[in-house]
C-alpha cells in the first residue's frame, strides 16, 4: 500500500513539474525522458532502502537539466537607450518675420511637457485619423520637463528633453505627449511662456505671452531629412517633439493665402494689445483684448504647435 501511494505522489508530482515548464522545453525528448526515469529510479529501489539518496540526486539532476534549458529558450530582452528630444526650429532659434511684418526674437520660448511616450505602433499610427495608438512595445518618460525651446543659441541642436535606458529594441514611429501647466519654475502657471522682442518699422514690442490651456498630442513617424526611432540592440535612437511657432504669428516667406497664413492671427493683433513698447498677458488678457475673430484664430491655432518634424500630429485642448 506504501509502495502503491507513493507512485501515485510521484506521477502527480511529474504532471505539476511538466505543467509548470513551457512548451518548446516540456516537448522536448531529452527532458520528458529525464522526468520519466526519475520516478522509475525512485520506484525500483523502494525496497532497497536507497529511496532518499536516489530522490535527491533524481531532483537535482532534474534542477539542473531544467534550468538550462529555461535560460536557453528565455535569454535576455534586447534592449538600448531611446531619446525624447524637443525641437523649437529655426523659428525660435533665429526668429523670422511674421506674415504682417514683425521681425520676431525668442529670448524665452518655454514649454510645460508631460506624459510622454513613445511606441511601437502596429499598424502605424495615422494623425488624421486620430484614436488610440495600437502598440507593440511602448516607452515612457515620467514626470513633467520644461524646456526652453530657445536655449543654446542659432545653432543648437535640439534639446535632450530624458531618456529611458532600457528601452525594447524594435522600430518607435509613435509618439504622444501633453503641453501641461507648469506647476513651478520659468513656466509656473503656463504650458507655454514666449518672451523676447517684435520689431516692425522703428516700432519695438517687448512681449511676454503665457499660454494657460493645455494640450495632448498623439503623432506617428517623424518626417524629416532623417529616420528617428530605430532603436538596435545595446544602441541609441531618438524621438522628436517638434513645435511650429509660425502657426500662431505666420511667416512672411510663404504667400498670405497659404492656409497656415489665413489661419494664424499674426502679430499684429498682439502689438494692439501692448502699452508702452510692452506686453505683458495671458489668455484670459488676450481674450479682453484682441477682436472675436483674432482671439478664435488663436485659440485654434494653438493646438497645432506639435508636429514631428514636418509630420502632423492628432491634437485636442483640455
Amino acid at each position: 500500500m506504501a509502495q502503491l501511494n507513493l507512485t501515485r505522489l510521484l506521477g502527480q508530482a511529474r504532471k505539476g513539474i511538466a505543467a509548470r515548464i513551457p512548451n518548446p522545453v516540456r516537448q522536448s525528448g531529452l527532458l520528458l525522458a529525464t522526468i520519466c526515469p526519475c520516478s522509475q529510479v525512485i520506484h525500483h529501489d523502494w525496497r532497497n532502502g536507497q529511496l532518499l539518496i536516489r530522490s535527491v540526486i533524481g531532483v537535482a539532476i532534474l534542477s539542473i537539466i531544467v534550468g538550462s534549458f529555461l535560460v536557453a529558450c528565455g535569454g535576455k530582452a534586447e534592449t538600448g537607450t531611446l531619446q525624447f528630444h524637443a525641437n523649437g526650429e529655426d523659428f525660435v532659434r533665429h526668429g523670422f518675420v511674421s506674415k504682417d511684418g514683425w521681425s520676431i526674437r525668442f529670448d524665452h520660448a518655454h514649454i510645460n511637457l508631460t506624459e510622454i511616450t513613445g511606441y511601437q505602433a502596429d499598424p502605424p499610427y495615422d494623425a488624421h485619423a486620430g484614436g488610440d495608438v495600437k502598440a507593440k512595445q511602448q516607452v515612457s518618460l515620467e514626470g513633467s520637463y520644461v524646456v526652453d525651446l530657445a536655449e543654446g543659441g542659432e545653432d543648437a541642436d535640439p534639446i535632450l528633453v530624458g531618456e529611458v535606458s532600457d528601452a525594447p529594441a524594435g522600430q518607435y514611429n509613435a509618439i504622444s505627449w501633453k503641453m501641461a501647466r507648469a506647476s513651478d519654475g520659468p513656466a509656473q502657471g503656463y504650458s507655454v511662456g514666449m518672451a523676447g522682442e517684435a520689431e516692425k518699422n522703428g516700432e519695438i514690442i517687448a512681449f511676454n505671452i503665457g499660454i494657460e490651456s493645455e494640450y495632448p498630442f498623439t503623432c506617428g513617424e517623424f518626417v524629416g531629412d532623417e529616420r528617428k526611432g530605430v532603436l538596435s540592440k545595446d544602441g541609441v535612437a531618438d524621438l522628436e517633439m517638434t513645435f511650429h511657432f509660425d502657426h500662431i504669428f505666420g511667416d512672411a516667406e510663404i504667400p498670405l493665402d497659404d492656409d497656415l497664413n489665413v489661419g494664424a492671427p499674426g502679430f499684429e493683433p498682439f502689438a494692439g494689445a501692448a502699452e508702452g513698447g510692452t506686453l505683458t498677458i495671458d489668455m484670459a488678457g488676450l481674450q479682453s483684448q484682441l477682436s472675436t475673430e483674432d482671439y478664435q484664430m488663436l485659440v485654434d491655432m494653438l493646438p497645432t504647435l506639435g508636429h514631428v518634424g514636418e509630420g502632423h500630429c492628432h491634437h485636442g485642448g483640455l
